[in-house]
């Protein structure tokens, strides 16, 4: 039996499953599996709130790489992903991510206020 059905099958049994993907990494096989990750556990109904954060290096390595940009494309399907600001800014990327449908904030309170609210932080 798939994982994905378990999951399925005993849903009810478990408590609501809240998840932050934080893709931060600027190596690239790192980061397109946290994409991977998230497209798929919003697709296959893994958890039931996905919230998905760029920060960082990441920000820069999406502006640059086509792959990327393609794999980040298909989060757009079910949650906005939301890149930093104060970075994105920094470097002079900020309309560029915004153009690609990112939605760009501050996001130190951000992550804080999720992890508050229960949700279990992915880092990649």
């Amino acid at each position: 039996m798939l994982i994905s059905q378990q999951i399925a099958d005993h849903k009810e049994d478990l408590m609501a499953s809240k998840v932050m993907v934080i893709v931060s990494t600027a190596e690239k096989r790192k980061a397109l599996t946290g994409i991977m990750y998230a497209v798929n556990a919003q697709k296959n109904k893994w958890v039931d709130d996905l919230k998905i954060i760029f920060f960082g290096p990441f920000e820069n390595l999406l502006c640059e790489d086509e792959e990327v940009v393609q794999a980040a494309s298909q989060l757009l399907d079910f949650e906005t992903p939301i890149a930093c600001k104060f970075l994105s800014d920094r470097d002079g990327i900020s309309e560029k991510l915004e153009k690609m449908g990112v939605n760009v904030d501050y996001v130190g309170s951000l992550i804080s206020g999720y992890i508050e609210e229960g949700y279990t932080p992915m880092v990649f």
